[in-house]
């Protein structure tokens, strides 16, 4: 029988802050969405204040100031290599792993001598030492019921311990009537309303549905779900990451946009960081999506506009998405109009070794390849945008971050020092 793994990290942006900052431990402290938006990371001292996932700031100033709760803004460098960390810590824990997320990560413990739950508590332990991280484990004979213990280490439903085993049929018989229907992972709301039509309400309900009404209710997907909780493995690692069917660049004005020029450093700023994330991956896009849109917030003319143009032949050239995402948005560009977020999205990603020469295109694509192998190479020894577009230039569009921690992991002049 398979054994699987999910370990999740607790409030994981929140945790990255306060391994830096250990003097924020038992304090409610919340991390924001770009432009110091939404909270998108609470602590549990800051979710028992009632604020909620998604909840706007300016709803919360007042709490914020009353409790002295400590707010920052989204650090995704930091995040990101705090992650890294993490699975690396994991990778010495078996050989088969799944990141599926930025904070969790399916291991497969097929196969793993001894209890499990000291194993698990092992990982909780070394990944807690080597990167100051807080986890939770739950353990399943599938990912489902696996990510269903997750959901019971983090809310204690049997112990404290941070770790929930549910291999055992008679432990899950006690675990699974405790679980909404809508907290099983690939329910969610919507589809939990449509279960609860067939009085469908918790993970047990669910279990013991006939599986051709769950076929009806969630299509195949909810029939493999009641197979999941039954214990019978139907999904196994995904050991690749699935390609890419786009990229995305999107950010939100620190202020409302309303000059031509601002709009279109900002487009080009985002073309160019598009690029590069291709040219990483080596694909490159055969259509590139343009959108601009004012905030619901503000009284006035709205707009949500997008346009999409084709790319010929297909490229990963900065220069080159840079001049069509330009070309684009002045096309759905208005005049006086408050602008508050704009967008670029690359679509019909393929390998770059696979592209279609056009016999009427007359650059050297070569010599362009060369150039931004040249652009890469110099921001990854010097740091990003060291070189940069001139199109690019301007500051006017950039996002609030007004509570950013230093990049203490990928910024030399950010290293934290220690002083004895």
């Amino acid at each position: 029988m398979p054994v699987y793994a999910l370990v999740d990290a607790n409030n994981f942006y929140v945790s990255c802050e306060r391994v830096f900052r250990p003097d924020l431990e038992g304090l409610p402290v919340g991390v924001l969405s770009n432009n110091d938006g939404c909270f998108v990371s609470r602590s549990a001292e800051l979710k028992a204040l009632g604020v909620k996932m998604g909840q706007p700031f300016f709803e919360t100033r007042d709490l914020v100031r009353r409790h002295k709760v400590h707010v920052f803004s989204s650090n995704y460098a930091l995040y990101g290599d705090m992650s890294s960390r993490v699975v690396a810590c994991l990778h010495g824990f078996t050989p088969s792993l799944e990141v599926y997320s930025i904070d969790e990560s399916f291991l497969d413990l097929t196969g793993i001598g001894g209890p499990l739950p000291a194993y698990a508590a092992d990982i909780r332990a070394r990944v807690k030492r080597w990167t100051g991280i807080p986890t939770c484990v739950g353990i399943g004979p599938t990912k489902t019921l696996a990510k269903l213990a997750n959901h019971a280490a983090k809310k204690a439903l049997l112990d404290p311990s941070g770790v929930c085993d549910l291999s055992d049929p008679a432990v899950r018989a006690r675990v699974l009537p405790q679980v909404p229907v809508a907290d099983v992972w690939g329910v969610g709301r919507r589809n939990a309303v449509r279960l609860s039509q067939l009085g469908v309400t918790t993970a047990a309900d669910l279990r013991d549905l006939d599986p051709r009404l769950a076929r009806q209710a969630l299509t195949v997907i909810g029939e493999r779900l009641v197979q999941e909780l039954r214990g019978l493995s139907c999904l196994s690692l995904d050991r690749m990451p699935s390609p890419r069917r786009s990229v995305a660049v999107t950010r939100s004005f620190g202020q409302p946009v309303t000059e031509w020029d601002t709009m279109r450093q900002a487009v080009a700023s985002h073309a160019a960081r598009a690029a590069e994330k291709l040219r990483a991956e080596g694909m490159v896009a055969e259509a590139l999506h343009v959108f601009v849109r004012t905030s619901r917030y503000r009284p006035g003319p709205a707009c949500n506009d997008s346009v999409t143009v084709g790319l010929q032949p297909a490229s990963a050239d900065g220069f080159v998405l840079i001049a069509a995402a330009a070309n684009a948005a002045r096309r759905i560009w208005r005049d006086g109009v408050p602008f508050s977020k704009a967008g670029v999205i690359l679509t019909g990603l393929r390998p770059a070794d696979r592209v279609q020469a056009d016999l009427l295109d007359t650059t050297d694509r070569a010599k362009a390849a060369r150039l931004m192998a040249a652009v890469d190479a110099v921001n990854s020894a010097l740091g990003r945008n060291t070189l940069v577009s001139a199109a690019t230039l301007g500051h006017g569009w950039r996002m609030r971050q007004n509570n950013r921690s230093p990049s203490y992991t990928t910024r030399l002049a950010d290293l934290p020092v220690a002083r004895a």
